[in-house]
């Protein structure tokens, strides 16, 4: 993948299978708000690009059109958060996604849906 924005802000895609996906990344200070907790940001962007190589697992360029994201504990500096996407709906124009982040300690800590919108057209190579 060549998601830019996700590189830069310390995610990382581990794995990725047709339908599924794991992303990790370790929260530093610069991923806190002004709690000193983990931004939601933070974890919307760990997600999303998770989200996006599931939905483009199949060779078609799809992009995200709708996400919902609930957060249910708070993550600090040192946690390693990994969200672990699966698809549950391969429609040919409208994906759906599931994506559970949890800690290093297996804690869940935020849930997050997504459905895409898939073009006709292959994923383009060299970006």
């Amino acid at each position: 993948m060549n998601d830019r924005f996700a590189a830069n802000s310390g995610c990382r895609l581990e794995e990725i299978g047709e339908g599924y996906a794991r992303a990790t990344l370790v929260v530093t200070k610069e991923h806190l708000n002004a709690g000193g907790v983990c931004q939601g940001g933070a974890y919307f962007t760990l997600a999303d690009i998770a989200i996006a190589a599931v939905m483009n697992s199949h060779g078609q360029l799809t992009f995200g059109v709708e996400n919902n994201i609930v957060y249910v504990k708070s993550a600090v500096v040192g946690d390693t958060l990994t969200a672990v996407a699966t698809e549950v709906v391969n429609h040919h124009k409208l994906p759906y996604v599931d994506v559970r982040i949890t800690n290093q300690h297996g804690e869940l800590c935020c849930i997050v849906t997504g459905i895409g919108y898939r073009k006709r057209e292959a994923i383009p190579t060299g970006n």
